[in-house]
């Protein structure tokens, strides 16, 4: 990784991080400082924002949700990318890939915006933006 590249963060990480009973935890938490200290520029999207919530409101609490996504607001290198309709309709082509085995929508949906903005390196632990051809940073 470059210093102050930018780097998608996914849902997984964000539950990691959130999550200190989550086995990736330790790992993620070391990750996110590395990232920190090589001045990533944090980028994130709509759907992976509304499903780590969700996951984190069902699976932990409203608190720890709630929590949650205010940090994401503290700091501010942390950006969150839209997702259109655009983005949407071409994220249906994924799903006809058969190379990538049980995909979400929230991943497809990335990979997209992912392209679209140019982002090589995300910090996920889910193999399929591998597989997609990113370059995973966790």
């Amino acid at each position: 990784m470059r210093q102050g590249e930018a780097v998608f963060v996914d849902s997984g990480a964000w539950i990691a991080l959130a999550l200190t009973r989550d086995p990736l935890h330790g790992h993620a938490r070391e990750q996110w400082d590395q990232l920190q200290g090589a001045g990533a520029k944090l980028r994130t999207s709509i759907p992976v924002v509304m499903e780590t919530f969700t996951f984190l409101q069902r699976n932990a609490n409203a608190d720890v949700a709630l929590a949650w996504k205010e940090s994401i607001y503290q700091p501010r290198e942390i950006k969150i990318l839209t997702c259109d309709l655009r983005d949407l309709e071409q994220s249906w082509s994924y799903f006809k890939k058969p190379m990538i085995h049980k995909l979400s929508a929230v991943d497809a949906s990335s990979f997209v915006i992912m392209k679209r903005e140019k982002i090589r390196l995300a910090f996920t632990f889910d193999h399929h933006f591998a597989v997609a051809g990113f370059t995973l940073v966790a």
